[in-house]
């Protein structure tokens, strides 16, 4: 999370919830150290926004402060509201705690009932998917073990470019440099994922319009991978 981000969700922490709130429990929501709590409080409080209290006892922000609101019609709220909940599908949890926060400040900024439900049948554990996302967003390829489907391990240099989220699994897609060739792979067969110290800036955009023509081309292999196999194409 962008330190700008964060202090606004700590302004939103602490519009939502009565009583003061501790710099140990703002960290572990926002997942940062006790000491990054005291320097957002410290930063914010200079930027003359009213939050009151100190170390040790807690923080609250004063009543009448508030922010600009972000408006929605209901049927648009509700929709928010059922996708931000089926995120628990994909196993994300950087996705899910997201989600958590999105929907705290939508139900401030807009009424909604309870009779919208979710269920979250069919989760992976797929922790690594944080990392992924970040690569793919950043341009950095990835040095992976990878696990194809008779149980064999492969070292491959990875361009990460998309990630798919279907109901029963997700897909990484990425270029191979083993291959030569786009392939899409299952996240929990991959045993490790470090930066590979490569930058592929620029080229996240093109590659991805490449491999959506590819797909177009072969949609069954889409279908495919998001089933079952480790690549679009054995081996």
């Amino acid at each position: 999370m962008r330190p700008t981000d964060r202090l606004f969700e700590i302004i939103q922490i602490l519009r939502g919830g009565p009583g003061p709130h501790r710099a140990a429990d703002l960290a572990e929501s926002l997942e940062v150290s006790v000491r990054t709590i005291y320097r957002d409080i410290a930063a914010l409080q200079a930027m003359r926004v009213p939050i009151l209290g100190e170390a040790g006892i807690g923080y609250v922000l004063r009543r009448g402060y508030d922010l600009p609101p972000v408006n929605f019609d209901i049927e648009e709220a509700e929709a928010i509201s059922v996708g931000l909940a089926m995120l628990a599908r994909t196993g994300d949890a950087g996705l899910q705690s997201a989600a958590v926060r999105a929907a705290r400040k939508l139900s401030e900024a807009t009424p909604l009932t309870d009779a919208l439900m979710t269920t979250s049948w069919g989760v992976p554990d797929q922790a690594l998917l944080s990392d992924i996302r970040a690569a793919i967003r950043d341009e950095q390829a990835l040095a992976t073990l990878y696990e194809g489907m008779d149980g064999s391990l492969t070292r491959r240099t990875i361009l990460p470019i998309a990630l798919i989220y279907y109901a029963e699994v997700t897909v990484l897609a990425a270029w191979c440099r083993l291959r030569g060739d786009f392939r899409h792979f299952r996240p929990d067969r991959i045993h490790e994922c470090r930066p590979a110290g490569e930058s592929f800036a620029g080229e996240g955009a093109p590659l991805r319009r490449k491999w959506e023509a590819a797909r177009q081309a072969d949609p069954a292999a889409g279908r495919l991978a998001g089933q079952r196999s480790n690549s679009t194409k054995t081996g």
